[in-house]
């Protein structure tokens, strides 16, 4: 018997719906090996958002079940993010950075239609610098999520659709359909 055969049908439901979803042709969506301690049962997937200079942002969502529910939760599927986005150095600086971070995570869980309750989380700002015979960029800057909330019903189909738009507007992509204008190479600006 698999372990997800023994898992509790609205666990098994939860987990049907959560991964039926499917993100944009940008995000690159997998499964991964969950925490073990954090709920009796849980399911992860982690998601890479790429543009054409490369990797924009990275993030886990994990999907924990309790039958017998946590006082902290409201409930007994709790959905936990993390997101790491790659910023601009003029970014960086920005002292509302915080704020827009989470609303990326509010409006596209408000936007998706998601049922939840108990949302809580921090927006973290990282600049780091590099010595030494150390490749890559100088300085870089980013952005780290980390978000729970509680969903109010087994269907995660919007949960899904929310953590897809997370990662498009964590990464900066265009609004599906949308294609950007690139810059002449002779700088006289976008090309019709």
């Amino acid at each position: 018997m698999t372990e997800m055969a023994a898992a509790p049908e609205a666990f098994r439901q939860a987990v049907a719906t959560l991964t039926s979803a499917r993100p944009r042709a940008e995000v690159e969506l997998s499964e991964v090996g969950p925490p073990k301690r954090l709920a009796p049962w849980a399911h992860a997937l982690a998601a890479e958002a790429n543009g054409p200079a490369g990797e924009l942002a990275t993030a886990r969502l994990v999907l924990l079940h309790d039958p017998d529910g946590q006082e902290a939760w409201d409930g007994v599927l709790r959905l936990v993010v993390y997101l790491r986005a790659e910023l601009d150095p003029e970014l960086a600086t920005d002292p509302l950075l915080p704020a827009v971070g989470w609303s990326w995570l509010t409006d596209a869980l408000e936007g998706s239609g998601a049922a939840w309750t108990a949302l809580g989380g921090t927006v973290t700002l990282t600049s780091s610098a590099r010595f030494g015979d150390i490749a890559g960029p100088p300085r870089t800057h980013d952005l780290e999520l980390r978000g729970s909330w509680t969903a109010t019903d087994v269907d995660l189909g919007p949960h899904a659709a929310a953590f897809h738009e997370l990662m498009a507007s964590a990464a900066g992509l265009p609004p599906e359909g949308v294609s950007v204008l690139g810059r002449r190479s002779d700088g006289a600006g976008p090309r019709a």
